[in-house]
């Protein structure tokens, strides 16, 4: 048993089931035990590899887009450039490398990156030594905006409801035997958040809300309303919210059981774009439909920085680029199943991608 394991299976005998939320949060956060208080999680000696780890021209193609969207909202000379859950700061600096070309650009932004993990941070400061942290959303400055979150919201914690006899219960966290697993219990108060065109579903049938996801793009979107600018979200989920069970554990690159090792694997759930952009809307920004991460690359400019790098590379080189590209964009690798969403101010005109 897992040092976190013991503490979460007390907490249980002690107070009842928790929530997977609450789990998934002890299990990712855990000051101590926690998954992201690890060495490493992220690349080949990690348990999962992100698209900035996988080819350096997805940074840069999302720098020189958020580059493009500084220069229409008028090149301002100052303007924070931030990005939630950088991971070990590989985007950012890629991004900043690419767009740094573009004259003054550099000059105005200030970084600022979005991390609850102390550990993170370090890696991140590393390869960004002149960031600002903050722990949320909220300690960004007032003043214009550009916002990148890249595999952010599949990490934030879910609920998950399941029907059984005509009603809804919410699958919460408890033992079941000597093992933690799930169990039936009713629904709490974020029940509220499930689209009400899937509460109609057939028995047998799950839902997933994300409260985290809905808050925190709200913010995002509050702060752009108010200040200007724009944001870029990228994950894997769903364009369209649907019914289904997408919550799931990473180790070692391959799928494992969620409650056998508490804090010893990745826990993630598929993104519902469609609340993200309502949340958006809501609280005063304009949202894109969500495109398929193949197509929104393609269309900015990835295939061209792909040529342009395979030119002067060796054979071996191009075979590498070749294969970086096919697993960004391919609809069986990363093309279809991720997704891209823009969320801007209104007087920003439609941005390139969509």
């Amino acid at each position: 048993m897992t040092p976190l394991k013991n503490i979460l299976a007390r907490r249980i005998e002690a107070t009842g089931p928790i929530s997977l939320a609450d789990y998934m949060a002890e299990c990712l956060m855990h000051p101590k035990y926690g998954y992201y208080q690890r060495e490493r999680v992220f690349g080949s000696e990690g348990d999962f590899i992100t698209a900035p780890e996988i080819s350096q021209m997805f940074g840069e193609t999302i720098g020189l887009w958020l580059a493009d969207r500084w220069i229409v909202m008028g090149r301002p000379e100052s303007v924070n450039l931030v990005e939630l859950g950088p991971g070990r700061g590989t985007l950012m600096a890629d991004m900043l490398r690419a767009a740094g070309k573009v004259p003054g650009f550099k000059d105005a932004t200030q970084v600022h990156f979005v991390e609850a993990s102390q550990q993170l941070r370090a890696l991140q400061a590393e390869k960004v030594p002149g960031a600002t942290w903050h722990d949320d959303f909220s300690g960004i400055p007032e003043g214009p905006t550009l916002v990148v979150a890249n595999e952010f919201f599949d990490a934030l914690p879910i609920h998950q409801y399941e029907k059984q006899g005509g009603k809804w219960f919410e699958r919460s966290v408890g033992l079941v035997g000597d093992r933690l697993g799930f169990v039936l219990s009713q629904p709490g108060a974020q029940f509220a958040l499930a689209p009400a065109h899937l509460l109609s579903a057939p028995d047998g049938s799950l839902l997933e809300v994300c409260p985290g996801a809905i808050s925190s793009s709200a913010n995002v979107a509050s702060h752009l309303a108010a200040h200007g600018g724009a944001a870029l979200f990228i994950d894997y989920g769903y364009a369209i919210s649907a019914p289904g069970d997408t919550f799931q554990a990473l180790k070692a690159h391959a799928f494992t059981d969620p409650f056998a090792e508490p804090g010893k694997a990745d826990l993630t759930a598929h993104v519902a774009f469609d609340r993200i952009a309502e949340a958006s809307e809501s609280a005063g920004a304009k949202a894109t439909p969500a495109a398929e991460q193949g197509a929104f690359l393609m269309t900015i400019g990835l295939g061209v920085r792909a040529q342009a790098l395979a030119e002067t590379a060796s054979s071996k080189g191009q075979e590498r680029i070749l294969s970086e590209l096919k697993r960004l964009t391919a609809p069986d690798e990363m093309g279809t199943l991720f997704k891209v969403l823009a969320v801007q101010s209104s007087a920003l005109p439609k941005p390139p991608g969509f």
